[in-house]
């Protein structure tokens, strides 16, 4: 009877452990702000190291720690030799635990502005950014670029985590300067949820349990918050969107489009719509592992079988008659280059975007973005000597892009399932860059100076042929392929 009550308490705690939501969540600041000392304290007070763990961590500390007579938190997460050597972070380290009330994924993001395509890679997925300063420094540089950055990914949580409060001996002053300062400069950034936290990483100070050491902090502790604050909404639940990962047919009586409902609600009995053939049908089931579902919601995996016989393949969507996405092969977007190679306008690329693939070409760069001063660097206002620069690594620009076909997509702080995409270099198979969609580019209002040239010249092309290639050129532009010729 016993081992009959043992088994029905582990069932019900694993049920319970599968009820729990996810959170996930990215940390950035400086180099010495205390990222990794944060989170290594924050698994630590929060009893989620092993034993053994612990063990090397206490033999680690005395011989490779940064933190004095301290246990060196940071070597949880550091853990590659250069480091370790520098006491820095460089490439993104995630870790995962878990408390009574939710699950965790941590992406512990380097600070150093030569890796800024690690923490966009790590801040991608995540819900929540902290972002830690000295309290001693306050607000820099540093901290302004790494909030843009979430800004930029869309992240509408964000902690400011004021670090280091023992050595300014907890002042509330010097807290309440540093929390004023950084709401000032977050305001114009559209970001919903700012918190400011006092804590002291190293000494455990408002980390898991509230410290007595700031009794005029009335907020909560960082892990009391991280369990409570609301996600829920963080998913656009308006518009629906499914993009088919796969056709099922695993025999003749069953066909069903598989894939994860990116955004909006879908129920049986709905009518939808299949792009881009605009044919309708209404949904008959919602598929799973575990059986059938009346309804399905993001970020749920399912398959969705219609009423009628519709031909859906991969990389096609289904969305509400109704309420349609933007279609159309031209856009602009904000784009973070990843790649070590430099870009080369002319190089044609793969964009994954959802469960579509198609070529792309990045067509003109706006602007480049100073990620320290968030200026705006241009040929307009004589920042750039040419627009069309090509970007370096880690440089993030607003550029144009044409895609061979018609993707469906939505703008990226509407809908960032439908909104965010990755261009890939045909030849490497390197990630060259991801990008946040900004707005569907009018083909038919588009100006001279928005078309792509082509030279005659440089093609080799004798100019007595100009009339047929116009000709040729027409229908290109008929079908929305807009360019201009030169001699």
């Amino acid at each position: 009877m016993d081992n009959d009550n043992k088994t029905i308490d582990i069932k019900a705690y694993l049920d319970q452990d599968e009820r729990k939501d996810l959170l996930r969540l990215l940390t950035a600041g400086s180099v010495d702000d205390g990222k990794s000392t944060l989170i290594g304290r924050l698994l630590f007070d929060s009893k989620k190291i092993y034993e053994d763990q612990l063990v090397a961590l206490e033999r680690d500390s005395k011989r490779m720690g940064n933190a004095g007579d301290h246990i060196d938190y940071a070597l949880l997460l550091d853990g590659l030799k250069a480091e370790r050597e520098q006491g820095i972070t460089i490439d993104v380290a995630y870790r995962y635990f878990s408390t009574n009330r939710r699950k965790f994924i941590i992406a512990d993001t380097p600070g150093h502005e030569q890796y800024t395509r690690n923490m966009i890679t790590g801040g991608s997925t995540a819900n929540l950014a902290i972002i830690l300063v000295d309290a001693r420094l306050g607000v820099i540089t540093q901290t302004r670029r790494h909030t843009f950055l979430v800004s930029l990914l869309g992240i509408k949580h964000v902690v400011l985590a004021v670090n280091k409060m023992d050595l300014v001996d907890f002042s509330q002053e010097r807290f309440d300067t540093i929390a004023t300062e950084y709401r000032q400069f977050v305001e114009p950034l559209g970001i919903p949820d700012v918190n400011c936290i006092p804590l002291s990483a190293l000494e455990g100070d408002n980390v898991v349990e509230r410290s007595g050491r700031t009794p005029w902090y009335k907020g909560q502790p960082l892990l009391d918050f991280l369990e409570t604050v609301h996600i829920g909404n963080d998913h656009n639940f308006t518009d629906f969107r499914y993009p088919v990962q796969y056709v099922l047919r695993p025999n003749q009586d069953f066909r069903g489009f598989s894939g994860k409902v990116a955004s909006g609600i879908v129920r049986k009995g709905d009518t939808v719509m299949a792009l881009p053939s605009g044919k309708t049908s209404k949904v008959k089931s919602i598929v799973t592992y575990d059986g059938e579902l009346d309804y399905a919601f993001p970020p749920q995996s399912v398959t969705l079988t219609l009423e009628d016989e519709i031909d859906v393949s991969r990389g096609e969507m289904l969305v509400r008659p109704d309420n349609r996405p933007m279609i159309g092969r031209d856009f602009e977007a904000m784009l973070v280059w990843m790649d070590e190679e430099t870009m080369d306008m002319r190089k044609s690329f793969f964009i994954k975007q959802t469960t579509n693939l198609s070529r792309a070409r990045v067509e003109r760069i706006r602007y480049k973005v100073d990620v320290n001063t968030m200026e705006r660097l241009s040929a307009e206002n004589g920042k750039l000597d040419d627009a069309s620069v090509p970007m370096r690594l880690n440089q993030i620009a607003r550029v144009r892009i044409t895609t061979a076909k018609e993707l469906f997509f939505d703008p990226y702080p509407k809908n960032k399932a439908c909104g965010a995409f990755v261009l890939i270099d045909p030849i490497s198979n390197n990630t060259s860059a991801v990008g946040m969609i900004i707005d569907q580019v009018d083909t038919a209002n588009r100006t001279d100076d928005d078309m792509p040239t082509i030279s005659l010249s440089r093609l080799g092309i004798d100019p007595k042929h100009r009339e047929a290639i116009e000709t040729a050129l027409r229908e290109l532009d008929r079908q929305g392929m807009a360019v201009r010729l030169t001699e």
